[in-house]
């Protein structure tokens, strides 16, 4: 099978490296499509340094082989089934999987792949995949493209649920790029009351308009209803800042989107006293997200939406050229289709 491995800043090679053998209760996938996340980007331009590394973490594919326990298993995913992929394991023995909060695993990525010495991140831009069945999810007949949405579709989950969303919730969103189109998608799919996007980029801004209530600058977020969850999906001081302005008195501020380079943020701390205001963070997911996003991605209702997002297709032989668009020019999403 191929896999493709960014070895440098710029580099990447494409590995023939042997067919996984499948466990017991484990699931051979092949791979139909990976999108190319913040993450791949940053390895390829550069700003992230593993090396040599199996990225690519946004997966679905056609069900191949199931082992022997696996296969017994209620729900399971029959062959040549469409699956959409958790491709990043969890310890399970770490203080914060101990307490159910595995989104924060100490061991999310990064182990040696035997085959090659690859780090495995994810490992989607490839041919196969194994992975133990509890990490396989069925999700119908949809593009596979779309399919492959279900990891951020269950980051996206789990940012409402850190966030105490409840349907009848007003939302706001701040910045319209991709995490922020879903943020809008998933709260109005779930019951949101109203949804309003606040962006800088007029493009964007645009882009997004037909998606949401009202979309303004961050200077006139004060023609915006309050609302109850504001979900910050971009790293400054000024998005801060925005959303402490569209917050409702008692709502709720989830920090979404981060840089571990990102500038400080000024936090008034007699506001968030005397206004009763939450502040939480939210990142990655949990086994409970991705049932959500599963669902929503057999309900088929969120598909056109999703599909308008797909920036541009590139098959695996064309993973450098995939690579270069994800980390050089503006994208929603660049996806590979081996």
């Amino acid at each position: 099978m191929r896999t493709a491995v960014i070895t440098a800043a710029g580099e990447v090679e494409l590995r023939r490296i042997p067919v996984p053998d499948v466990g017991d209760s484990e699931v051979l996938v092949r791979i139909a499509a990976c999108g190319i996340c913040t993450m791949e980007a940053n390895l390829y331009a550069g700003r992230m340094t593993v090396y040599p590394a199996a990225a690519g973490h946004e997966i679905s594919g056609w069900v191949e082989r199931v082992g022997a326990t696996a296969a017994g298993l209620e729900d399971m995913p029959a062959v040549g089934s469409l699956v959409t992929l958790d491709g990043l394991p969890r310890c399970g023995a770490c203080r914060a999987c101990r307490r159910g909060q595995s989104a924060i695993c100490v061991a999310l990525q990064g182990r040696v792949r035997e085959a090659d010495g690859a780090i495995a991140m994810g490992a989607g831009l490839a041919d196969h995949i194994v992975l133990p069945a509890s990490r396989v999810w069925s999700v119908g007949d949809t593009d596979p493209a779309v399919a492959a949405m279900g990891e951020p579709l269950a980051c996206v989950v789990h940012s409402l649920r850190r966030g105490g969303f409840r349907a009848g919730d007003r939302v706001t969103v701040i910045g319209a790029g991709y995490m922020g189109h879903l943020h809008l998608a998933v709260a109005r799919e779930l019951g949101a009351r109203g949804v309003a996007a606040v962006e800088r980029d007029e493009e964007r801004r645009t882009a997004v308009a037909g998606f949401a209530d009202a979309a303004v600058r961050p200077e006139d977020v004060a023609q915006l209803p309050a609302a109850d969850v504001v979900f910050v999906t971009i790293a400054s001081a000024e998005c801060i800042a925005a959303a402490l302005a569209a917050v409702a008195d008692g709502g709720t501020i989830v920090l979404f989107g981060g840089a571990p380079d990102g500038p400080p943020a000024e936090l008034p701390g007699y506001e968030v006293h005397r206004r009763q205001l939450t502040v939480t963070g939210s990142f990655s997911h949990e086994p409970d997200d991705w049932r959500t996003a599963a669902e929503l991605l057999r309900r088929g209702s969120l598909a056109p939406r999703l599909e308008s997002l797909v920036t541009a297709r590139y098959g695996l032989d064309e993973v450098e050229k995939a690579l270069k668009q994800a980390s050089e020019t503006p994208v929603y999403r660049v996806v590979v289709t081996p």
